[in-house]
């Protein structure tokens, strides 16, 4: 799990602003999307984790900082990186690259997992802390 997860995302028209540079939230959006493929990549799908055992994650924190602009077309690189997991929580460490190296925005990224008919903290489901070891 210390290894970097990399998901590769095309930015689309629909992703920028007037400038035709990626409007800044839609950097969130392209980390989303790599944090969701790094769980189906233990198994963990989060549709059947709400279904079969009332889970849910949530974002709880982001730290982001902007280093330069993705423009339209660009192929970006999105990391998936684990740092730490608690009982009910795991942080991420994530960054955009265009190509291997130039970095486009890097975050820091805190998850929790909650029960979908509550919303108060449950534990980690067994796939992922596996995942952990």
């Amino acid at each position: 799990m210390n290894q970097p997860f990399y998901w590769p995302v095309r930015v689309y028209w629909e992703d920028t602003d007037g400038g035709g540079i990626v409007y800044y939230a839609n950097y969130l959006k392209f980390m989303e999307r790599a944090r969701t493929e790094w769980l189906r990549s233990f198994g963990l799908d989060q549709s059947r984790l709400k279904a079969e055992k009332g889970l849910i994650f949530t974002i709880v924190s982001v730290e982001i900082e902007y280093r330069r602009p993705a423009r339209l077309d660009d192929e970006l690189r999105v990391s998936c990186i684990a740092e730490a997991q608690g009982r009910a929580s795991f942080a991420f460490r994530q960054e955009i690259t265009r190509g291997a190296d130039e970095l486009v925005a890097s975050a820091r990224t805190r998850a929790a997992c909650l029960d979908v008919a509550t919303l108060r903290p449950r534990p980690l489901p067994v796939e992922l802390l596996n995942g952990f070891k």
